[in-house]
């Protein structure tokens, strides 16, 4: 089981590697092809839990645009994407983080509520393909962590220093 700030037990990749001889093709293929932030406006056939995700995470970034144009007096309207979740409970996350003064706890605070969001998708799932499309999206925000943690500090200081 995953847990919220963990290190992350193995990679995204060993993980598809173990469900490739474990699952059938075509789930493989699926779990080998979910779609990033940057891909979700494509149009195609999904899976209702990773439609699920997108529409989620979709209106949880939706409501971060919001609040960030309201702040710089911007329309947000060529920023939002249509295909997101659009209910109201998002802004409060979004603004929240958007008021948060350090980056990283607002970012932990955003991850946090993806993370709860994928319990949601995947409860009364147990090692079923909705369990594996949720496990594999919270390894995806683990790998990312694990990835700020180890980030050289000081080189990313000197870079924003210079730009």
């Amino acid at each position: 089981m995953l847990h919220s700030g963990m290190n992350p037990p193995f990679s995204l990749e060993r993980f598809l590697k173990i469900c490739e001889e474990l699952i059938p093709e075509k789930d493989f293929q699926l779990l080998n092809t979910l779609p990033q932030a940057e891909a979700y406006s494509e149009k195609q056939a999904r899976h209702p839990t990773v439609q699920g995700w997108i529409e989620f995470d979709s209106g949880l970034r939706n409501e971060l645009v919001r609040t960030r144009a309201s702040r710089k007096h911007v329309d947000p309207g060529k920023y939002v994407r249509s295909d997101g979740y659009s209910g109201s409970s998002l802004m409060p996350v979004a603004l929240a983080a958007q008021r948060n003064p350090s980056v990283i706890d607002a970012e932990k605070m955003l991850d946090e509520t993806r993370w709860k969001a994928l319990e949601e998708l995947a409860f009364g799932h147990y090692f079923d393909l909705e369990f594996l499309i949720t496990y594999a999206y919270k390894l995806m925000i683990l790998e990312r962590w694990e990835k700020i943690r180890n980030a050289d500090k000081a080189a990313l200081l000197e870079q924003t220093l210079h730009n």
